[in-house]
């Protein structure tokens, strides 16, 4: 993605059907959830951010009881029916929001809807490595983020202008449609998608409570994809704030319209694709803890003076925050690619949906409670709560100073032994002697700390 032209990993003809399928639902669910915004709105006035908090707590909430199943599921049985039916049970469910009259009712919509994205969302992560190969993978979960990003931008600021002409509740039945096509897509991809792990005989309950536990544990295990998923936490706490509060403040505070909410939402997509781009630009070479951190201090940043802001600063100010969040996202979405076994990815994706969503179930009951009770400082007590958790994450649980990968090379080390280091060599080596052999490195992230010296080599390592 750093040359001008398409994306090499689009010439795998799978990917490419499976990613123009998630570009066309995509561009739904941006009509999707602004459309539901509004409807919230429409319906419960100057309690929207109560409602739209219950209904986004009730999504992640499908999120985090369900991804982990969703996971072990995909990692032993073909994923191609699974992508099927959730976007044809989604699309049954998001063509009756037009006709919702109360909030119980969205919130019945909205968990359905979620119940079938939490099968669908990291079967469809766990399945851009599968198809993809080692060459390609990173470059690909860069393009997924950036396209999800860029439809961001234009999604809201088109669904605005259609709320004009055909209503808020009309919007829900393109999303409807782009399901529909969706599937045709993936079910007419050649042959299955099967991980090399799903073979008969591991489909017991008893294993796929022992698959959850396994995604569970290396996802908590592994020091910097740790460190990531509490930055996550982070991250969650101010980007609630911004999808739970922000239509409030436009339309209430500002007295804007529905038009205007989508400008705004868009300056946030923007700024999410910015860092989307960059992360797809530059996937070799980059320190993925100081990614990371960067963008926590961005997305928290963001917030402190947006309770103080005109409609444009606002716009500006929410570029920044999705500039940051993606950072956080796609950096560690690819750490987990680089750090799993291609047969575990099924599992770890959905152990790392489920806990990145529980998150957000706390922080949007925050910023709903926030919103309604400090509706003038909601912003600044967001930042504030993000920016201290952030200073506590980092002091104590950040693995390194450096992380960054390089492509394949061999060098030689010389190796001295005593009796705390001893391994097997084709030959005899006396202990206390020195000697040396060939290392070869296959897309490697090694590890630097200032206090230690030592570097850990994490994907593979042959002598």
């Amino acid at each position: 993605m750093n040359k001008i032209g398409l994306p090499t990993c689009l010439n795998n003809p799978i990917f490419r059907q499976l990613y123009f399928a998630q570009t066309i639902s995509l561009f739904g669910d941006a009509l999707t959830w602004l459309g539901l915004a509004l409807l919230a709105f429409e319906l419960a006035g100057k309690s929207a951010p109560v409602a739209l908090a219950g209904a986004l707590t009730l999504r992640v909430t499908a999120f985090t009881l369900l991804s982990p199943l969703a996971g072990s599921i995909a990692d032993r049985f073909d994923r191609k029916p699974i992508l099927m039916v959730t976007h044809l049970g989604r699309m049954l469910l998001v063509c009756l929001l037009p006709f919702v009259q109360s909030i119980w009712q969205i919130y019945a919509l909205v968990l359905g809807l979620n119940i079938l994205n939490a099968f669908f969302a990291p079967t469809y992560q766990a399945t851009i490595p599968l198809v993809t190969g080692d060459a390609d993978y990173r470059q690909a979960i860069a393009l997924s983020g950036t396209t999800y990003q860029i439809l961001g931008v234009f999604g809201p600021g088109i669904a605005g202008v259609l709320a004009l002409f055909i209503g808020a509740r009309d919007l829900f039945f393109w999303d409807g449609l782009s399901f529909i096509i969706a599937a045709i897509l993936i079910g007419t991809l050649p042959g299955s998608l099967r991980s090399d792990v799903a073979e008969p005989g591991n489909r017991s309950v008893g294993q796929i409570w022992a698959d959850i536990q396994a995604g569970t544990s290396r996802l908590w295990t592994d020091a910097p994809i740790r460190y990531g998923l509490m930055m996550q936490l982070v991250a969650s706490i101010a980007g609630a704030q911004i999808l739970v509060n922000t239509v409030s403040y436009v339309q209430g505070t500002l007295h804007q319209t529905g038009v205007q909410y989508g400008w705004v939402m868009m300056g946030f997509g923007l700024g999410a694709t910015g860092g989307a781009m960059a992360i797809g630009i530059y996937p070799q070479y980059r320190s993925k803890i100081l990614t990371i951190l960067s963008g926590g201090m961005l997305i928290t940043a963001s917030l402190i003076g947006a309770n103080y802001v005109g409609l444009v600063p606002l716009i500006f100010l929410w570029s920044i925050g999705g500039f940051g969040q993606s950072l956080i996202n796609l950096s560690l979405q690819t750490l987990i690619a680089d750090r799993t076994p291609t047969n575990m990815q099924g599992r770890v994706y959905g152990a790392h949906f489920a806990w990145s969503h529980l998150w957000w179930a706390g922080a949007y009951p925050l910023a709903g409670w926030l919103g309604t009770t400090f509706p003038d400082r909601t912003f600044v007590y967001g930042s504030s709560i993000g920016l201290a958790l952030l200073v506590v994450v980092h002091l104590f649980l950040s693995p390194d100073r450096f992380t960054h990968t390089h492509l394949e090379f061999s060098h030689v080390h010389t190796h001295d032994h005593d009796l705390q280091h001893h391994h097997e060599h084709l030959i005899e080596v006396e202990i206390e002697s020195s000697h040396q052999h060939p290392h070869v490195h296959s897309q490697l992230s090694h590890s630097h700390s200032y206090t230690d010296i030592s570097h850990q080599h994490l994907i593979s390592h042959h002598h």
